[in-house]
């Protein structure tokens, strides 16, 4: 569980893998410590599709370019912001030559976010792998999926509960690798608190809870133990029927 601490806050983060019921894992997720300056960290999470070749190879492709990209990054000086519009613009492009060889057209959703070292954070995502910001155990924002069934509900023919029971729930609108070009939706958040949660995680993990559920256990929890028990109770609601899942946590801690 990597932690790096600045003057008067910890950011403590973990991450959660599993292959569900699937053949194949085809998530990728990773938390990136920046290797120059502390308090610095960029988390993925990132869903692969296209064949047991084809969604990893995508999903492997946005971990490598997160990395290529956040090394080169300043923290406090460069734009997050537009780190993260390379991240997904670059992904995008390199999974599209990846199709060339995969054994069937390779795409990927990407849930991203970035906390500086001054707790300021950009976030980004596209397709339906989410970003959660949790105050304590409230949930403040989270990002709004590019799917079918939040089409619905914006036109409100469907409810958000109805949507997780919908034949088409995992038709995408958008997402990585696809010929038309990728939504590109950031959101940022000026100021971090002591309490904080940063969640990101792919549809086989927040398709079995509800945000109060997320939120109770991401504020209980340290985020290693937190995310143990999500793949658990994602795992065990899923009734050998999940997709693979994947999740990345940052806290951010009062020193004592």
């Amino acid at each position: 569980m990597p932690t790096s601490t600045l003057p008067t806050f910890r950011l403590t983060a973990a991450t959660g893998l599993h292959r569900g019921d699937r053949a194949y894992q085809q998530d990728q997720v990773e938390v990136i410590q920046h290797d120059r300056v502390q308090g610095c960290s960029l988390a993925i999470v990132a869903d692969g599709m296209g064949g047991k070749s084809g969604g990893r190879k995508a999903a492997d492709q946005v971990l490598l370019t997160g990395h290529q990209i956040f090394e080169r990054f300043v923290p406090l000086k460069d734009d997050a912001a537009d780190l993260l519009r390379q991240l997904v613009m670059e992904s995008h492009l390199m999974i599209k030559l990846t199709a060339i060889t995969a054994e069937e057209e390779p795409h990927s959703t990407v849930a991203a976010f970035v906390v500086q070292p001054n707790l300021d954070c950009d976030v980004v995502h596209a397709g339906d792998s989410r970003v959660y910001h949790f105050r304590g155990a409230e949930m403040l924002k989270r990002t709004i999926d590019h799917s079918f069934v939040q089409r619905l509900i914006d036109e409100g023919k469907i409810s958000e509960e109805a949507a997780n029971t919908h034949p088409q729930s995992n038709l995408l609108t958008g997402c990585l690798g696809t010929h038309a070009d990728p939504p590109l939706a950031l959101w940022h958040i000026d100021k971090l608190e002591p309490g904080d949660t940063l969640l990101a995680c792919s549809d086989g993990l927040w398709h079995y809870f509800t945000p109060k559920e997320l939120g109770a256990i991401v504020h209980a929890l340290p985020p290693r133990e937190a995310s143990e028990m999500l793949v658990s109770k994602a795992r065990q609601r899923a009734r050998g029927g999940g997709d693979n899942l994947s999740l990345a946590m940052v806290r951010i801690d009062a020193l004592k």
